[in-house]
This record gives C-alpha cells, sequence and structure tokens, in this order.
C-alpha cells in the first residue's frame, strides 16, 4: 500500500525476522560475535538474553544464512512450551528424524546414532532453543544431558540457548549447576540507544530503495525513540502505523506531532471502553438494577447537576460511537486503494471520486 506511494520496494518495518534487515547495533554485534565465538569452541551452551522483541531470532537467522552448510548441521527450535519427553521429540524431529510411536530409550539411540553420522561426515550439530524462558528446570536438564554425547575428543552436539531475561532465573537456579559449568559464554543483548534507533530506521528505509522520501525531522525520531525505548520490535510497529498514517493523509515528511498522533491512536486501541460515569460502591451493593438501566453505571443528569444510572441505551450509544470511528477509518483507506491504480508507482493519490 504505502510502499508504492514512497517509492519502497517492500515493506521495510514488518514484524516477521528478516535476516535482509538485519542492523548490527553495539549490542548486536556483540551478542552475534559470542554466537560466532561459540561457534568456534564447537562445544557446550551458549546463551542469550532479551528483552521481548530485542531481535534474538533476527540474530539468530542472520547466523543460520552465514553457516557453513558443509560443516555444520543445525535445527531450530521456538516451540519451548514442553514437557521433557516431548522436547525430545522435538530435538529429534528438528534433525529431521522420525520420532511418532517412538519410546524414549528409541528417541536417544536414534539421536546418538544421528550425531555419530554427522560426525563421521566431518560436520558438527547444532541447536538452536529460543523461546528459552518458557523451558522448565526438568526440561533444561534433559537437554543438558543432551550434550553427554560425545566422541573420546569431542561433543557431538553444542545447544545455543535464547530467551528472555526471566530465563536468567532459570539458570542461576540451585539445580541448575551442571548447566551453568557447560556454560561458555552468556551475553544479555540490551536496547539501542537514541543514535542507533535512528540507524536502524533509516537502515531499513534504505533496505528498500529509501531516497530520503519520506523524511523524518529530529522531533520525530526522539518521539519515536521515547516511545520504543530503542525496541526493535516496537519501533517496526510504530514506523509502520506512522506510514501507514503518511499516505492517508499525503505527507511526506514527519515532525513529533505526527508520531505522537500515532501513538494516541495505538494506545487507545489497547485499552478497554471505559464505562459510562463511575460507580458508586455503596449504592452499587444496595440497590437492585431497573429495567432499562446499566447496573452500578453513572453519569451526569443534564438537568439537576446530580449523578445518575446511564440506560442501557446511552451505553448502546458510546459502543456505536467507537464502531462508527472505526469504521470511517477503514472506509478511508479503502477508498485510497481504490482511488490508486493497480501497478502505478505513483507518489500521488487521486482523491477525485
Amino acid at each position: 500500500m504505502y510502499e508504492t506511494y514512497y517509492g519502497l520496494s517492500a515493506k521495510p518495518f514488518q514484524l516477521r525476522p528478516d535476516p535482509h534487515f538485519f542492523y548490527g547495533s553495539k549490542g548486536h554485534k556483540r551478542a552475534m560475535a559470542y554466537l560466532e565465538y561459540g561457534l568456534s569452541q564447537g562445544e557446550g551452551f551458549i546463551v542469550i538474553t532479551g528483552e521481548v522483541g530485542a531481535g534474538k531470532t533476527t540474530l539468530v537467522r542472520n547466523l543460520f544464512n552465514r553457516l557453513p552448510s558443509d560443516q555444520i548441521v543445525a535445527a531450530h527450535i521456538v516451540n519451548t512450551h514442553l514437557d521433557p519427553d516431548d522436547t525430545l521429540r522435538m530435538v529429534v524431529s528438528a534433525f529431521g528424524l522420525p520420532y511418532e510411536g517412538a519410546s524414549k530409550t528409541d528417541l536417544l539411540t536414534r539421536l546418538e546414532r544421528f550425531l555419530c553420522d554427522v560426525d563421521h561426515q566431518g560436520k558438527r550439530a547444532l541447536l538452536v532453543i529460543d523461546e528459552a524462558q518458557n523451558l522448565s528446570a526438568r526440561t533444561v536438564e534433559e537437554l543438558r544431558m543432551l550434550s553427554n554425547f560425545q566422541t573420546d575428543d569431542k561433543s557431538l552436539l553444542q545447544t545455543f540457548l535464547l530467551g528472555q531475561p526471566e530465563f536468567r532465573a532459570t539458570l542461576h537456579s540451585p539445580g541448575m549447576q551442571q548447566l551453568r559449568q557447560r556454560v561458555i559464554a552468556s551475553y544479555h543483548l540490551g536496547p539501542m540507544d537514541a543514535q542507533e534507533s535512528r540507524a536502524y530506521i533509516e537502515h531499513r528505509l534504505a533496505t528498500v530503495g529509501w531516497k530520503g522520501d519520506p523524511s523524518f525531522d529530529d522531533g520525530a525520531h526522539a518521539a519515536i525513540y521515547a516511545y520504543t525505548g530503542g525496541i526493535p520490535r516496537k519501533t517496526n510497529t510504530l514506523l509502520d502505523r506512522v506510514l501507514l498514517m503518511g499516505y492517508l493523509e499525503e505527507l511526506h515528511a514527519f515532525g513529533e506531532e505526527h508520531i505522537n498522533t500515532v501513538i494516541r491512536d495505538i494506545n487507545e486501541e489497547y485499552q478497554l471502553p471505559e464505562p459510562i460515569g463511575t460507580p458508586d460502591p455503596e449504592i452499587a451493593a444496595h440497590a437492585q438494577p431497573d429495567p432499562g438501566f446499566e447496573p452500578g453505571l453513572r453519569t451526569r443528569d443534564e438537568r439537576t447537576g446530580g449523578e445518575r444510572r446511564a440506560s442501557s441505551v446511552e451505553v448502546l450509544d458510546e459502543r456505536m460511537m467507537r464502531l462508527e470511528k472505526s469504521i470511517v477509518s477503514v472506509l478511508s483507506i479503502l477508498k485510497k486503494i481504490v482511488a490508486t491504480p493497480q501497478g502505478a508507482a505513483t507518489h500521488h493519490v487521486d482523491n477525485q471520486e
């Protein structure tokens, strides 16, 4: 939609992790260095933690793109709401091995045979576990046991664990001492600073052919950073909406007020609808609701200036007003789509009917 309006080849702020858009902030470069160091060691565990949306998955996919396929066989697991036995099945499945109907003994045998075959081919096996914060202590211990697969001189399986900050609590719990002894590197991926946030935005735009349209002034970048805190996913979500608004309003330059307008819209969408008036606890506890009135809701009486309970009709009117506002917004978008010639790479929207 707005890609054509701004002359871009694709959406620059999609939510799906895409290594094509990887931006090497100081934190991301350091985290990547830890992952590459872990690969060079060929054993043990590497632990990377970070806030939601910090870019951990993009980091891993960028690493996978750089892995030499003739040297490393990698498996990536993202579904971690599993018990220990199901986790073992998931590991076996991730490496492309049959798992249905197999006992735990059979699964371990198949996995060990596979890892030995990989080693005989002169390759190494890498297991990457995403969303590690969802793993129970028993499941983490099951993964640690898999690191016991080894030959006389090398480990057959190396594991990377990526998760949110709470995974560190699991890692440092009393029963995790043996796992901690096998962690050869650990790094926490923090948010970008304000300068990196600006560079990140410009990098993603440039990746899809940005030539300076649209533009963002200093106030816009300051407002973006104040809202997102330097978290890549929040930045993507906000900027995608900003560019959509720019397309609808025919904007080519964004300032602080434009960013704040979109932020207010986003915040309103995630708020529960507010009731009309405030419940009176004493009256709500003793009074029986009259027919046609919403229990416990109070509003201002225009005639007397006092408070009264709002009728169900008034409540319905309020909800209909919210619905009408949403419909108008959707119709505005549809109008723009219909008015724009298909396939035309134009920078103007024809609003004539």
